[in-house]
């Protein structure tokens, strides 16, 4: 399975350049040779009849040779295209996991983004076993999201036991129900996506990376010595042996323990690396005035407008500022954005006002799609749009 991408060709000839060799003069002439000369001249004359025969019927049949397709490297762009067509979509899966009505809503978020984007993986989601309505007359809030991610995108719903922590913070502490996408052996791939961010472009490419158990960025804004593996985007092969590593983690973990140290703990040194850029770009990026650790070098420019356009999964991390669902006071937001930057001799807002514009994209599309009212501040301006935003439009907001 690749971060993708296709077939490759059978192997190439190598050409080969024969080097020529002149005998060697002595005052007397070429002739007559010492034996080591002899020697050298008859090696010469083999080397030659065999690259010869090279060319002949032996060398033809390695033309004919095909590697087999599972054993090539990936590269080209047409060949993922032609991989995914010809994927068994079944087999993978988009899975979310919520713990209560606001992470509810996101994963749904989340799942109408890739409705809109035409993902071709499955989409499944874990939600706790006390809400399962198997009589579907529930009229909770929580029983009518849940319908409308399986009738609208196209979501299978599983209810679960949450898995718990000993974390005092509820959320995180909750963090490890993620980890059961380990558990999901019905599919031979899933990718998990925290659902406090906005999918920007689809992921299905990572799907068809070569196997490995776990693949996982690395957190590029942590201590640059021992770099972590960030939990926010995770590709994971299903499987019992690993399940029950997850569990016995999960027993022997202590209070201060959440899934990303779990995760870095079991395959910090075997997970294969994804990118960060473009699959985990973090909000707080657009306020840094360092960006080396995202751009991976100290020569590339910032262009806040190009790292939006490639990256595919933006995730929300502005602390203090709250996450986009909570109620969020103007000055804050004021106080914690992206300054303006002087661009040869002119004013520059663009991380500004596309950092803003995150936020405000996320509250339209949660009214829109959960029918959930944004916090007090937004509802002014958001009640004039009817349509659900799209992420690839924020910057029109």
């Amino acid at each position: 399975m690749a971060s993708s991408k296709g077939e490759y060709s059978a192997v190439e000839d190598a050409e080969s350049q024969n080097n020529s060799h002149s005998p060697r003069r002595s005052g007397r002439g070429i002739w007559p040779l010492s034996r080591k000369a002899t020697l050298i001249i008859a090696t010469v004359l083999i080397s030659l009849m065999l690259l010869t025969a090279g060319s002949g019927p032996a060398r033809n049949k390695l033309k004919e040779y095909k590697i087999p397709p599972e054993w090539m490297p990936e590269s080209k762009e047409e060949d993922s295209h032609l991989a995914q067509q010809e994927a068994n979509w079944t087999q993978f899966a988009y899975t979310q996991y919520v713990t209560d009505e606001d992470y509810l809503c996101n994963s749904v978020m989340m799942f109408e983004t890739l409705h809109y984007l035409e993902s071709k993986a499955e989409r499944v989601m874990l939600f706790p076993r006390d809400w399962h309505d198997e009589n579907r007359t529930d009229k909770s809030k929580h029983a009518e999201l849940l319908r409308k991610a399986e009738t609208e995108y196209s979501v299978k719903l599983v209810p679960v036991d949450i898995q718990r922590g000993g974390g005092e913070e509820a959320t995180w502490a909750e963090s490890y129900t993620k980890l059961l996408a380990f558990n999901q052996t019905d599919y031979r791939r899933v990718l998990n996506i925290d659902s406090d961010g906005t999918i920007l472009q689809s992921m299905d490419e990572l799907f068809l990376l070569p196997s490995a158990t776990v693949a996982m960025p690395r957190a590029y804004w942590g201590a640059a010595d021992k770099r972590q593996l960030s939990s926010q985007v995770m590709l994971v092969e299903p499987s019992a042996r690993e399940f029950a590593r997850i569990q016995k983690a999960i027993k022997k973990s202590s209070k201060d323990t959440y899934d990303m140290e779990i995760m870095n703990d079991l395959y910090y040194d075997s997970s294969m690396v994804l990118p960060h850029r473009p699959y985990d770009l973090l909000t707080g990026e657009f306020k840094k005035d360092n960006h080396k650790e995202y751009l991976g070098n100290d020569v590339e420019p910032w262009n806040p407008g190009a790292v939006y356009e490639e990256a595919k999964f933006l995730h929300f991390s502005d602390w203090p500022v709250p996450k986009p669902w909570r109620e969020i006071d103007e000055n804050m937001l004021q106080e914690n954005q992206p300054k303006c930057q002087q661009v040869d001799g002119k004013e520059n807002c663009e991380a500004r006002d596309l950092w803003r514009a995150f936020y405000e994209e996320f509250a339209v599309r949660r009214q829109n799609i959960c029918h959930l009212a944004p916090a007090a501040e937004n509802k002014r301006k958001l009640a004039r749009r009817d349509e659900v935003p799209r992420p690839l439009d924020s910057r029109i907001l």
